[in-house]
């Protein structure tokens, strides 16, 4: 246990001082290679091969996005009382 402490101390330490441009400077790379089309045809693939997998249907959620917020109501409760 304190071993997992102790990395994630240190962790934190060097982290806070790479500091912010050491993270946009991450984040520029990695959509950078997000956008590859490499990366995005490789995604494609793999959507695809998911969608073809679904036991249940696919896109049956693209064409009711409504249906999820009719189907369990809010509980109302009166002013003033807790839950």
């Amino acid at each position: 246990m304190m071993r997992l402490l102790l990395g994630a101390a240190i962790g934190y330490v060097l982290g806070a001082r790479a500091g912010r441009s050491r993270y946009e400077q991450l984040m520029r790379n990695y959509r950078k290679l997000a956008d590859h089309p490499a990366v995005q045809s490789a995604a494609g693939v793999a959507r695809a091969k998911v969608t073809e997998k679904m036991p249940f249907g696919g896109n049956s959620a693209k064409s009711k996005p409504a249906s999820a917020a009719t189907a369990a109501p809010a509980e109302k409760r009166p002013s003033g009382t807790q839950g």
